[in-house]
């Protein structure tokens, strides 16, 4: 995972896109495409984590139907997953489909939570 840097723009997109990043300590915003096999594995692994950290909330963007904001985000594969906490700041960025014991760990770093995670 890399952290982008904090860019007002970035935010302003997200936020278009429906992302409410105060209603979350973070929140995942998946950028996928219809026949994008390892997207439909990383939303069934969010989904999963959402189900044990109460603090966590997903926003599945289809980057088909939103190429403004795939170009200004400089979106280039999917699936793309952009990190934003409470404060609407965008604290990572991962480009592709991470295992769960890797989504996982970067959900809890990313909220403080030190949880175990089952695969």
């Amino acid at each position: 995972m890399s952290r982008p840097r904090d860019d007002a723009g970035t935010t302003a997109v997200l936020e278009e896109l429906g992302v409410r990043p105060g209603d979350a300590d973070l929140t995942v915003v998946q950028f996928s495409t219809a026949f994008c096999g390892p997207c439909r594995a990383t939303r069934a692994r969010l989904q999963q984590l959402r189900t044990s950290r109460p603090g966590l909330a997903y926003v599945h963007v289809d980057a088909e139907s939103h190429l403004e904001a795939v170009r200004a985000l400089g979106v280039r594969r999917t699936p793309t997953l952009f990190y934003v906490d409470r404060a609407g700041t965008v604290v990572g960025r991962a480009d592709g489909a991470p295992p769960l014991p890797a989504l996982a760990a970067a959900v809890d770093a990313l909220t403080g939570v030190r949880t175990g995670v089952s695969t």
